[in-house]
């Protein structure tokens, strides 16, 4: 999967990965966050702050997220964590995605592949 499609699939699911992995986590910062995706999935997704970040504060404007900030190391390090309305949010969509996923999953193995097509 190229860089390109791998940022679009990424785009829809952005949400619910965060949402998931602060679930799991109970709180965590940023640069965690991008480090436990790539952990995960070998390397094949990868998360910019750029694309990070905006969703992080989305999610705290929605009252799902609260903030803390810490001193580590000399540096102020800010931490995210679910509220009760995030923690509820996180199980509403990561059950859709699971739904979404089988259904894409039943999608792709109906039929013949595009590989035995006859054109």
């Amino acid at each position: 999967m190229s860089r390109t499609d791998s940022r679009e699939l990424l785009r829809g699911t952005l949400r619910t990965i965060v949402l998931k992995l602060l679930a799991e986590n109970r709180r965590m910062y940023g640069y965690e966050i991008t480090q436990q995706v790539k952990e995960r999935t070998g390397g094949t997704i990868t998360l910019t702050y750029g694309a990070l970040y905006p969703v992080l504060h989305k999610l705290e404007e929605e009252g799902c997220l609260l903030t803390e900030t810490e001193a580590v190391d000399g540096r102020l390090r800010k931490y995210y964590s679910l509220t009760p309305a995030g923690t509820a949010t996180a199980q509403v969509k990561v059950a859709e995605f699971e739904r979404f996923m089988a259904a894409m999953q039943a999608l792709m193995q109906a039929g013949p592949g595009i590989a035995n097509q006859k054109h």
